[in-house]
């Protein structure tokens, strides 16, 4: 960590080039004796990154970034803040402390928060950090997690850990049992320290398999913003038995759709064909493998048991996308031109077996314009084309 980063001239300089090309930066080299340009060069492509993802720290002066890979592997602010919500308690540690964001937003629901970070130079990153957000029930410390638990015989209200996806001989991956620390091999040490565990795991995550390798699951948090899956999220309790609380959350900018089901719960799906409007779940659902549930819940029709398109004659509140149904055609090159005169279609596919690319090429249809087709099969295992208005 170079403290001479934090000086006014360099952190006016960055604040100043935080929109320039940063390759001609480096080319001109550094007008600072002691900061390199690929130190500046470094703070400023960290600082960009965090300008929508974490406004918090990109706001506030004198702040201390890490290398992007840091930036990019942290939890953003919208997400950290669903985490906060979902514990309780005086205490909780993070064994996995990364670049403090998480920890930030603990810090403001319990009253003491541990993090615990292996890497030494992020460590003291965070421990500078938090003193310029004015955060003082946070304690940094630079050591492994699962050693600090072993060697203090502390007891906490809840565990946090975001294990790396990142192995030293494996490369990246996303295997519980391949990340750092290996959670399902440790998990009762961790329940020597705590009865609560939240952890944060790789969003293509398979859940069931996720599920074999933890014990006592309680909830499954599957959070995404604007339709992308960012976190898969277990809650842990000790000695929970069954059932499983499956949660999902999409963020968007203008509303929060939210859809809960129990894992593994029996519910039946209804079929019927295309009616007045289609619905499309949102990524945080179609993840959860929510398909019969939504269907019971919200009493609406799926198109084929493998499509997860659902209709219905009633406008309803839906998690996802809802569309007008226009007309329902079957898979003709020739009836998709007259129907599409302006040659510009939004595509979907669901349970079809050509690709939206493929499509494009058989159909000419370019990318754009204000309807929307869903390639898809429906009962009759027939390859249809619902077109559709938002």
């Amino acid at each position: 960590m170079n403290l001479n980063i934090l000086l006014t001239e360099v952190q006016d300089f960055i604040n100043a080039n935080l929109k320039t090309d940063v390759t001609k930066l480096v080319l001109k080299g550094s007008p600072f004796e002691n900061v390199t340009i690929q130190e500046i060069a470094e703070q400023i492509v960290a600082k960009n990154k965090c300008e929508n993802k974490l406004p918090t720290w990109f706001l506030t002066e004198h702040i201390y970034y890490p290398n992007k890979l840091n930036i990019e592997q942290t939890s953003s602010e919208i997400t950290a803040n669903y985490k906060a919500n979902l514990i309780s308690g005086k205490t909780i540690i993070d064994i996995t402390g990364g670049f403090g964001v998480d920890a930030y937003y603990f810090s403001q629901k319990v009253k003491n928060v541990t993090h615990c970070e292996i890497n030494k130079e992020l460590s003291e990153i965070v421990t500078h950090n938090l003193k310029q957000l004015k955060v003082t029930n946070i304690e940094t410390k630079n050591e492994d997690g699962l050693a600090f638990l072993a060697e203090n015989n502390l007891n906490f209200d809840w565990v946090y850990t975001d294990p790396s996806r990142r192995n030293d001989t494996k490369g990246k991956v996303f295997l519980l049992e391949d990340c750092l620390p290996n959670i399902p091999k440790n998990l009762e040490l961790l329940f020597n320290y705590t009865d609560s565990i939240l952890i944060k795991v790789s969003p293509i995550l398979d859940i069931t398999s996720a599920i074999r390798e933890l014990n006592f699951v309680k909830e499954i948090h599957i959070v995404a913003m604007e339709n992308e899956v960012k976190e898969l999220l277990f809650v842990l309790e000790k000695n929970y038995p069954q059932p499983i609380a499956i949660k999902t959350v999409n963020f968007s900018k203008k509303e929060q759709q939210k859809f809960d089901f129990i894992f593994n719960e029996d519910n039946t799906a209804t079929y019927s064909e295309p009616k007045t409007y289609l619905f499309e779940p949102n990524s945080a659902i179609l993840k959860a493998g929510g398909f019969s549930q939504i269907s019971s819940q919200l009493s609406i029709d799926k198109l084929h048991p493998h499509s997860h398109l659902y209709t219905s004659n009633e406008l309803i509140d839906f998690p996802g996308r809802t569309f007008k149904i226009e007309h329902c055609i079957s898979y003709d090159k020739k009836l998709i031109k007259n129907l599409i005169p302006t040659k510009k279609a939004n595509i979907t596919t669901r349970n079809f077996p050509e690709s939206v690319e493929q499509i494009r090429k058989k159909t000419g249809l370019k990318d754009g314009g204000n309807q929307y087709l869903f390639f898809t099969t429906n009962l009759q295992n027939e390859k249809v084309i619902i077109i559709c208005s938002k």
